[in-house]
């Protein structure tokens, strides 16, 4: 386990969307590090979920409420005093927020000053991590990454609702989290992530792993668009790590942070797919290759992030390659098929990546399909 981490044990966290993908991810990490986690989300959509598969109800203070409704968020918070706030509730879909825009901005936007309104009344309070998004740029389809210091942006619903997000956790930032006695507020920013029990809707893997359980063929969408895709628990260790420094040093690591992999990561929507297919094998999902349609929704074509400063500020750096990040995938997925304990499967793959050496960790992954 990375030593930075360990000054998390015992730390009060509050953490917004415990109950999706990468929040379930989250909060099996903090339990695992000893940490008093509150969670506060939207209960799971209806069907298979990373929080049902891991009994996510058991690793935390789980409570239900709407961050967009301020008077239902304080009510679930209660006197919850947090010395970590880690912000991940949030409507994470860029097509669903063509259909239900307002929808989008309020959990996103709102729901984000409704947090940091509650922050605000927290005394013990000393780090806020507000996640957003790759999306939150103004995307001009450079062939080079990102940097934080580059404008917010967004040609669709989604992609303006994490700008804004970041605005209001500037705004924020400035406002309230900088004087003498405050807490350290930093934005996070990571690239397409994948892993494991994620079943959302009009995302790429969940919808190749739906395809492989029924049997029908799904059509791959804009296969040519290139995206950073890493593995979930590339940018939650980033998160972690960058909560830790700012309980260390807030003044030094408040602002934004981008968190995405390393080259061979930036590939294109096709490449990914076939990727998934091959290592599932038999049995695995049947795909169709298709075009932009004319009139289609929007959606990036080229997407990067440059990721220098959590390198070499905070020491973070991807454990995972590509190949390597949809194993573990694909591994999971087949061990939830088979009926696998999959509380005791996840944390097996998150205490081999956790003890991984930096770089590519492939070897010391290579018996957990032994869990199944």
């Amino acid at each position: 386990m990375d030593p930075s981490l360990a000054t998390l044990r015992g730390r009060r966290v509050l953490l917004t969307g415990h109950t999706g993908f990468k929040g379930g991810w989250l909060a099996l990490w903090l339990r695992h590090l000893g940490a008093d986690v509150v969670g506060i989300a939207l209960p799971p959509p209806p069907g298979p979920s990373l929080h049902a598969a891991i009994g996510g109800d058991g690793l935390l203070d789980s409570r239900i409420a709407d961050i967009g409704d301020a008077a239902a968020f304080d009510a679930a918070l209660g006197d919850f005093d947090a010395e970590i706030v880690i912000h991940m509730a949030a409507q994470a879909i860029v097509r669903r927020s063509y259909a239900a825009p307002l929808e989008t901005l309020q959990t996103n936007v709102v729901g984000t000053a409704v947090v940091l309104e509650a922050a605000r009344r927290m005394p013990s309070l000393r780090a806020i991590v507000v996640v957003t998004s790759d999306k939150c740029y103004e995307n001009n389809e450079w062939d080079w990454g990102y940097r934080e210091s580059d404008p917010m942006g967004g040609a669709d619903p989604y992609s303006a609702s994490k700008g804004c997000t970041e605005l209001i956790a500037a705004a924020y930032r400035r406002s309230y989290f900088s004087g003498p006695g405050t807490a350290r507020l930093a934005t996070a920013r990571a690239g397409n992530v994948f892993g494991g029990g994620d079943w959302a809707v009009d995302r790429l893997v969940p919808d190749l792993a739906r395809a492989a359980a029924s049997g029908v063929p799904v059509s791959i969408r804009n296969p040519a668009s290139i995206r950073p895709w890493q593995h979930v628990l590339e940018p939650l260790h980033g998160y972690l790590m960058l909560a830790a420094a700012l309980l260390r040093d807030g003044d030094r690591h408040a602002g934004a942070w981008n968190f995405g992999p390393d080259p061979d990561g930036v590939v294109d929507v096709g490449t990914l797919a076939g990727l998934v297919r091959d290592h599932w094998g038999p049995g695995g999902p049947a795909m169709q290759l298709g075009d932009v349609a004319a009139g289609s929704l929007h959606e990036a074509q080229l997407l990067r992030l440059d990721t220098t400063k959590a390198r070499t500020r905070l020491g973070w750096q991807p454990r995972l390659d590509l190949a390597a990040s949809v194993r573990l995938t694909v591994d999971w997925y087949r061990a939830h098929a088979a009926g696998a304990d999959m509380r005791d499967f996840s944390q097996r793959q998150l205490d081999a990546f956790a003890g991984g050496a930096p770089a590519h960790v492939t070897e010391p992954m290579g018996d957990l399909r032994q869990c199944a």
